[in-house]
């Protein structure tokens, strides 16, 4: 993080914080993340963004084919969530009230290219310098039976409770985290093992879908012992990026944004990509009510 001093030493950062996004919206977040990393590259501009969804299983692009997509579909529908597909790759996570998604926007310097394991540094030390405590050591290695497996999956001993993954459009990059804060973590589990059980058949766990353990995912406030709801994890995570950066945080909502020519423009572009690309899932969740 102290390089990000360095590199945007005379800026501040914005913060966007859209707190929870109903069913309806549920594709704003990733509509937004493009266009917020195209006003970043052109405007050199470090942003910050926290969102929520409820009840939702986000959906890698490998996901959607499972040779049974329609039957892991039902599984989620009987466990009261949706599904939407994210414009990325990799593999699904749950969103509910009880978990945060977290992304670092930065525009890379045209002296400095960030290699992919800087993007993921970044977050992992960000996200170490808000919650990290005495004998609570945040490590970065893969879970491999956790859901959305990956190298910088963020586990206390043993436990993993967040994964982060990155989106780069041009010169400007997203690495993005999502964090279990507190809430049911073994119904989430239980909900993506579920889903894979039924989506994968016979070859349930082969083909890089992971074989799903819930025992090996806990919420942070269970790994630190203590009471944590999301708001206090996000005025947390505000504080660090602020003491370790020494950026001053500018909050801009939603409307602030949309007041913007270049971002209505660009947004409604990315949304209407992300309501193509889910077009035939959700026309698969409106069967599954018929």
């Amino acid at each position: 993080m102290n390089e990000l001093s360095r590199l945007y030493s005379k800026q501040s950062a914005f913060l966007l914080d859209q707190s929870r996004v109903t069913a309806d919206e549920a594709l704003v977040p990733f509509a937004l993340t493009d266009t917020l990393v195209g006003f970043s590259e052109k405007h050199q501009q470090p942003i910050l963004h926290f969102w929520q969804l409820n009840q939702t299983m986000i959906l890698g692009m490998k996901d959607t084919r499972v040779p049974y997509l329609r039957a892991g579909l039902s599984s989620l529908a009987g466990n009261d969530y949706q599904a939407v597909v994210r414009n990325s790759g990799g593999l699904g996570v749950i969103a509910d009230k009880g978990t945060l998604n977290v992304s670092l926007i930065l525009p890379q310097p045209s002296d400095h290219k960030f290699s992919i394991d800087e993007g993921y540094i970044f977050m992992w030390h960000w996200i170490r310098s808000a919650f990290e405590q005495k004998g609570k050591k945040i490590e970065a290695y893969e879970i491999s039976t956790s859901y959305c497996p990956g190298t910088f999956d963020l586990s206390i001993n043993g436990k993993k409770f967040a994964g982060i993954a990155q989106r780069r459009v041009k010169n400007g990059l997203a690495v993005m985290a999502y964090l279990s804060i507190e809430g049911n973590q073994r119904q989430r589990g239980n909900t993506v093992q579920s889903f894979y059980e039924e989506g994968l058949k016979d070859a349930y766990g082969t083909n890089g879908y992971p074989a799903v353990d819930p025992s090996v995912m806990e919420n942070l406030a269970d790994l630190l012992e203590q009471p944590l709801t999301v708001t206090e994890a996000k005025e947390m995570l505000g504080s660090a990026f602020q003491l370790e950066t020494g950026l001053l945080m500018e909050n801009r909502g939603l409307s602030d944004w949309m007041d913007l020519p270049e971002i209505k423009e660009d947004y409604q572009k990315q949304l209407d990509k992300m309501i193509q690309r889910n077009q035939q899932l959700k026309e698969m969740q409106n069967d599954l009510f018929l």
